[in-house]
């Protein structure tokens, strides 16, 4: 979560959305329940069901499933053209000023540099303008039409009120209240945080879904302040601790990449991971990652970690490939992962592709299965 659950107390306004927080996080929920209390924040839930979080919301919007992406698009839409942002936050602390390549370009569907045959992209047009200084080139006015503030408002241009109604199923009025809702919080009193959970998580455009929202609160300058964020919700701790424990198959503790075979030595992966300011002075919390790699290796190695052994670099696995749960039931689905334990884990339900997963359970030589 960018923010803990107990910041939700300090929210203005909550938007529910990919998620049922009333039901499935009823704990967590007692924040909101807090907010409006307290601070007579507002709630509002868009979801194709009028679930158990709608009945207690301000104001409920349903929506098609799967047409999350134009519902956000809309709301960002409405922001840019009504002029409804957070103007001093977006300008120094998003790179909506920073120009971009004249040959980055977006038509029919595709941005410019896209493989058909690899089904994939070269993003080298999708880069900044940099000056003799080295720094990104910026226009702090926000009307170069190259800068990314111009080329999101002339992307976004299509989302209108109408195109949501007509593709989400949204009525109208509905959807113009989340928005108006949402853009009374891009004056930096009010907070807004957005909850969202397996709803946006596990759908075929999971990470766009949840970019969005970011880029909502960005544009209202939710980000960094108390009540504001997007906030995944978790359900218990290890879901949201694997990664800050580093189980899961590409990390170790801290957020730290496990190596790859393709970095066989520590500098090879630190060189892909060195932090590059774009503007004078900028800061990162990222710019530590080498510290952060070396303390861990000693932490794991103690006095045989010195600087003339990598810090007990090579004594990490090398991954040769992520292996998250879709890859996981692919290779039981082609017969070469044989068993499987399952505790806390229902994967016919989480699994994308049900049919694909019940074969490749069918094909095991062992299931145990902990519920």
């Amino acid at each position: 979560m960018t923010n803990s659950w107990t910041d939700i107390k300090n929210a203005d306004l909550v938007w529910i959305m990919g998620g049922n927080a009333a039901e499935a996080h009823p704990c967590g929920f007692k924040w909101v329940t807090e907010a409006k209390a307290e601070r007579g924040a507002k709630l509002m839930v868009v979801d194709p069901r009028f679930n158990r979080s709608a009945a207690v919301a301000d104001h409920y919007a349903p929506i098609r499933s799967g047409s999350d992406i134009t519902f956000l698009s809309g709301v960002i839409n409405y922001l840019l053209t009504n002029d409804k942002i957070h103007k001093e936050y977006v300008r120094n602390f998003t790179n909506a000023a920073f120009i971009v390549r004249d040959d980055f370009e977006f038509n029919e569907g595709l941005f410019s540099g896209y493989d058909e045959s690899k089904r994939s992209y070269d993003r080298s047009t999708w880069e900044y303008k940099f000056g003799p200084d080295g720094f990104a080139i910026r226009d702090m006015t926000l009307q170069d039409p190259r800068c990314v503030f111009q080329l999101m408002k002339k992307h976004f241009a299509q989302y209108t009120p109408e195109l949501v109604e007509r593709v989400s199923g949204t009525p109208k009025d509905k959807f113009l209240k989340v928005a108006e809702w949402v853009a009374s919080t891009a004056n930096g009193e009010r907070a807004m945080t957005i909850m969202y959970a397996l709803g946006w998580t596990q759908h075929t455009h999971g990470a766009q879904n949840i970019r969005c929202a970011a880029m909502i609160q960005l544009l209202c300058g939710n980000i960094g302040i108390p009540g504001g964020g997007v906030n995944a919700l978790r359900g218990h701790s290890n879901v949201q601790g694997i990664t800050d424990v580093g189980t899961l198959t590409a990390a170790i503790p801290g957020y730290l990449a496990l190596p790859t075979e393709q970095e066989p030595t520590l500098e090879s992966h630190l060189a892909k991971r060195t932090f590059k300011p774009l503007t004078p002075n900028q800061t990162s919390y990222w710019q530590n990652y080498r510290k952060f790699y070396v303390s861990f290796l000693k932490s794991q190695f103690g006095a045989n970690a010195t600087k003339e052994n990598e810090f007990g670099y090579n004594y990490l696995p090398k991954l040769d490939g992520i292996y998250d749960c879709i890859k996981m039931f692919d290779l039981m689905h082609q017969g070469k992962t044989t068993g499987l334990l399952c505790q806390g884990f229902n994967p016919l339900m989480a699994i994308p592709n049900t049919n694909k997963s019940r074969e490749a359970l069918s094909k095991l030589k062992f299931l145990v299965s902990m519920d």
